[in-house]
């Protein structure tokens, strides 16, 4: 069920404490942590403590839980000292979603190109 911890989700079980990750940031709401294979020098991850297996789903659910995850990107730029920054929701395997729990990886450090991929 949306929202519900799912025992086999590697980022709730990060929430739990279950799984060790290397935690820069926590709220009542959202946990955010070093990615485990950075694509830049700044590579975080932001999660919401519920569980939604995406971004469009975590928005329609609980819309303001999704503006929390946006506010810690700012807050985690802000501690990363950066001028800029990209924030990327993949959303369904074909973009490139590995864990369905809702994330947001905010990455910095080093110019980004565009188009991403």
């Amino acid at each position: 069920m949306a929202g519900e911890p799912q025992d086999d989700c590697l980022f709730c079980k990060i929430v739990a404490g279950h799984v060790p990750a290397t935690i820069v940031r926590e709220t009542e709401t959202t946990v955010a942590f070093r990615d485990i294979n950075p694509q830049a020098p700044t590579h975080v991850l932001i999660i919401p403590r519920a569980h939604h297996k995406d971004a469009a789903a975590l928005a329609t659910a609980e819309p303001e839980l999704a503006a929390d995850l946006l506010r810690e990107a700012q807050a985690i730029a802000d501690d990363e000292k950066l001028d800029s920054y990209r924030i990327v929701f993949n959303t369904g395997a074909g973009a490139g979603q590995t864990v369905f729990h809702t994330h947001a990886h905010v990455l910095g450090g080093r110019g980004l190109e565009w188009p991403p991929g």
